[in-house]
């Protein structure tokens, strides 16, 4: 890992870390300081709690604190990649089986199209986010800007475990799948430690050996980076495309016969769970630092892979459908099932093979993602600074890099993909969330500006559409089939929208790039963000609460202080730096 300097100015060499690169901060230096800190820790959280970051300075300030920056060599062309790469994993071939077989039959592709306009909505937001803060924090960095501190401490934590999470159950699903390559059971690559509880007792170290070598890669070079991601997509592609005219070979409309068995309810349903298919463009969006052209190169990327990647799915989804009546469809491998179906067997290897393609660019791009996220918390001081730290000669966050990697592969060799995958899901669509009622937040306040009437009016109407929007959400997830509480909740949303858009002055203007129609579409995104949240197991608000509380408990003890500290410093640096500016200014006047 990169050192930081020692405390006589001199550079350290090699792997050794000091106390100061884990928490420098003033409350940190001895116990007689903590337990001051610890005493003020009302005051503090009070002075931390809502405090908001600005623009200006998190692109220079809070970025400064990685003594070097990362190369700008990214343009549209390889973002578009990287967000096909980062969201077209295994998902299109597990997910569709179980949407179409048992909620909407052949309609799984209108479906796909609901899903796919939902996730549209969200990357929408995070391009004017990522277009006027092109920073490496992504979500952390919109949030902390326009919500405050703590929401976005809470919010990143929780990624971050998702993160750990997605790449170890995706690392896994890698040796799965080259075990079926081979024709052999997935835990026959896997060494079996008796000893061990039998969901942690499959050892996985391929899928340690898979993550190691992709965090080589990431820390290497951004760019060479993606240049492996776009040869690997285009692969992945290429079976895709193989899927397709094969599929249609073998087609029968018939089996288009009765389109929706299940009603609009079975599509909303099966659309609730094909939207974690389109998730992993919020990584993408923490390359923004590393950008040539933000204003041009973010939109065209971020939206024009999300166009592509909508247009795909809904091909292979209809694909499946032709080839076998969705009530054949098989659960857990839909495409493969389906073309021996068809008496091509062998086409099951092709298949493995693009799923081995798509997870490979999707482990690159959320090491990519885990690191950026890192690396900007690091330069709040919500997490050890060391790891803000940019290698001077690849200009890559190599510390988070390895870190994140050290975990992820831990994680993978250990534990099952059953445990996994019941720890994901809800934090994602939480972020899309908290990002689409940021924006709001970014067009219509402005401290300092916006009139004492105007904030009233904004806080009113944003507490309409959230609590609308969560009743909404709670009258799906119990069951009632009835449309009298849509009849209250939505035309609440409708009204508080309205109000918001006629009522409410519009504070702040993009100024290269924004969302249009707001405050609708930021709306509508918040809406169905936790509309689809109630589709998500109780399970997942369990763990979602654990980890919460555990990531406030660091908070309380840790991260409170170390920002507090780091926060004061870049106050106090500010204000000499504008006294010396004002005395210099002075002088010169005297001079003249």
């Amino acid at each position: 890992m990169e050192g930081g300097e020692n405390e006589n100015g001199g550079k350290k060499r090699g792997c050794g870390c000091s106390k100061q690169d884990f928490l420098p901060e003033e409350s940190f230096q001895s116990c007689r300081s903590y337990l001051n800190a610890l005493c003020n820790t009302k005051s503090r959280l009070r002075d931390r709690l809502l405090a908001r970051s600005a623009d200006h300075m998190e692109l220079h300030e809070i970025r400064g604190r990685s003594q070097h920056e990362m190369k700008k060599r990214l343009n549209w062309w390889d973002i578009i990649w990287f967000g096909i790469g980062a969201v077209m994993g295994s998902g299109i071939f597990v997910l569709t089986g179980e949407a179409a077989r048992n909620h909407s039959g052949p309609a799984v592709v209108v479906s796909y199209l609901i899903s796919g306009m939902t996730a549209l909505l969200s990357v929408l937001c995070y391009t004017e986010f990522c277009v006027e803060l092109p920073v490496a924090g992504g979500s952390f960095t919109y949030l902390r800007v326009e919500l405050g501190d703590f929401v976005a401490y809470i919010a990143a934590g929780n990624i971050l475990f998702e993160y750990v999470v997605a790449g170890a159950s995706v690392a896994r699903s890698w040796t799965s799948y080259l075990a079926t390559l081979f024709n052999h059971d997935p835990n026959s690559f896997r060494f079996h430690a008796s000893s061990f509880p039998e969901d942690y007792s499959h050892l996985d170290p391929i899928a340690a050996v898979v993550s190691l070598l992709i965090c080589i890669a990431a820390c290497m070079s951004t760019k060479g980076s993606s240049r492996f991601n776009s040869i690997a997509t285009i692969v992945h592609l290429l079976v895709l495309l193989f899927i397709l005219i094969v599929g249609l070979t073998k087609a029968n409309p018939q089996h288009f016969s009765n389109f929706a068995p299940n009603g609009i309810c079975g599509i909303l349903k099966a659309s609730s769970i094909l939207f974690f298919a389109y998730v992993g463009f919020d990584g993408v969006a923490t390359l923004g630092e590393e950008v040539k052209n933000p204003g041009r190169d973010i939109p065209i990327g971020l939206i024009g892979s999300m166009l592509i990647i909508i247009l795909l799915y809904c091909l292979l989804s209809a694909t499946l459908i032709l080839i076998q009546p969705y009530y054949q469809i098989d659960v857990n491998a839909p495409f493969t099932l389906a073309f021996q179906a068809i008496g091509l067997k062998w086409a099951k290897y092709i298949v493995a093979l693009g799923a081995l393609k798509g997870m490979t660019t999707v482990l690159l791009a959320n090491i990519l993602g885990q690191a950026r996220y890192f690396t900007h918390i690091g330069r709040t001081h919500m997490a050890p600074p060391f790891l803000a730290t940019i290698n001077e000669k690849t200009r890559t966050p190599v510390n988070a890099t390895v870190v994140m990697t050290l975990v992820n592969s831990i994680v993978g060799f250990f534990t099952s993909l059953d445990v996994l995958a019941n720890l994901l899901s809800l934090t994602t669509l939480l972020i899309f969330s908290l990002v689409a009622l940021a924006l709001l937040v970014r067009r219509y306040y402005v401290g300092g500006e916006t009139t004492s009437s105007n904030r009233n009016k904004l806080i009113l109407f944003l507490m309409l559409i959230i609590g609308s929007s969560i009743a909404t959400a709670v009258y799906w997830a119990i069951g009632k089939n009835g449309w009298i509480g849509y009849a209250v909740t939505v035309p609440i949303w409708f009204i508080a929208t309205l109000g918001l858009n006629l009522m409410v002055k519009e504070a702040k203007k993009p100024k290269l790039w924004g969302v249009p129609l707001v405050p609708w579409l930021p709306s509508a995104s918040f809406a169905t963000n936790v509309f689809i949240m109630a589709s998500v197991d109780g399970a997942s608000y369990v763990r979602f609460g654990i980890w919460t509380l555990l990531l406030l408990l660091y908070y309380v003890f840790i991260a409170l202080h170390a920002s507090y500290d780091a926060a004061k410093e870049t106050t106090d640096t500010t204000s000499a730096a504008t006294a010396t500016c004002l005395e210099d200014g002075g002088a010169s006047q005297l001079h003249h």
